[in-house]
């Protein structure tokens, strides 16, 4: 089946996001189909969206995370595909028309996704594959998860690893795609505006980088225990552990609480993933 405006729902997963997600769906086909998971419970936002908006539902939700939001709107959906997308996000004039005519030469594909505007800040990796890299087709390994356009058929209900609060949940999901032999693509003549975390507004930016910090030690080890068991994680995760304790002893020197709490985070979140703990640290 081709993509076309009725068979494709947009996902689009806020939290503290009313400054960019309406940009975000401005630049989106009006015909199609929108799925917002309301992470912060903003029922003034919920009301001015199906307001303003057609096709569109907003969706309350605790703030599971990234993978468990997208899991949600997913199920929801009733379509063959649909378009995981960050609120910070914005198509230009001519994305979703080239995306759908260069997708019609595809024979098969799981995840695809336009190119980032800015060439500075690829959204994708290639690893190993030799790849197909013709006109404005080129194959990947993993694709940012700012931006995913998923054919549902190809994975059975098996989306987003839950367990994943925030980092790392879409590497998870390609290299799982990789594994069953089945195909990601960059459409290089389609393009996609990201402003890069600038999803959610916190009214305490300390709070924000201690969110961060913590998820993307505890994502790292986890991440890497799944695919390439216990032992190897331990060993890929080690310099950052010696480096992180290096960092929080030098800024407790310096009397640099700031820095000295994100390496204390670092620390934290890596000792909870080694220890099995599930990823429980919230935003306030």
């Amino acid at each position: 089946m081709e993509i076309d405006l009725n068979n494709i729902t947009f996902i689009i997963v806020s939290f503290k996001s009313e400054n960019v997600i309406y940009k975000c769906i401005d630049s989106l086909p009006k015909q199609s189909k929108k799925i917002i998971i309301e992470n912060s419970k903003n029922i003034k936002l919920k009301k001015d969206l199906e307001l303003k908006y057609d096709n569109i539902e907003v969706v309350m939700n605790d703030n599971t995370g990234m993978g468990a939001s997208n899991n949600l709107g997913i199920s929801m959906s009733n379509t063959e595909f649909v378009y995981i997308l960050n609120p910070d996000t914005k198509f230009t004039t001519n994305t979703f028309k080239n995306l759908i005519e260069t997708s019609k030469t595809l024979n098969d594909f799981a995840i695809l996704s336009p190119i980032c505007s800015d060439k500075n800040l690829p959204n994708y990796k290639i690893f190993q594959n030799d790849g197909k890299n013709k006109n404005d087709i080129l194959e990947v390994d993993t694709i940012d998860g700012f931006s995913m356009l998923i054919n549902k058929s190809k994975f059975n209900g098996n989306y987003f690893d839950e367990n994943f609060f925030l980092y790392l949940e879409n590497d998870d999901l390609c290299l799982r795609t990789k594994k069953n032999d089945h195909k990601i693509y960059i459409i290089k003549n389609a393009t996609i505006d990201h402003l890069g975390a600038s999803s959610s507004e916190f009214n305490n930016i300390n709070d924000f980088e201690y969110l961060r910090n913590w998820h993307w030690m505890w994502s790292k080890f986890y991440f890497n225990k799944k695919h390439y068991g216990f032992l190897f994680s331990i060993f890929k995760i080690f310099p950052n552990f010696i480096s992180s304790v290096l960092k929080f002893i030098f800024y407790i020197l310096l009397f640099n609480v700031h820095k000295k709490n994100i390496y204390k985070m670092r620390i934290l979140g890596l000792f909870n993933s080694i220890l099995g703990k599930k990823s429980f640290f919230r935003p306030d």
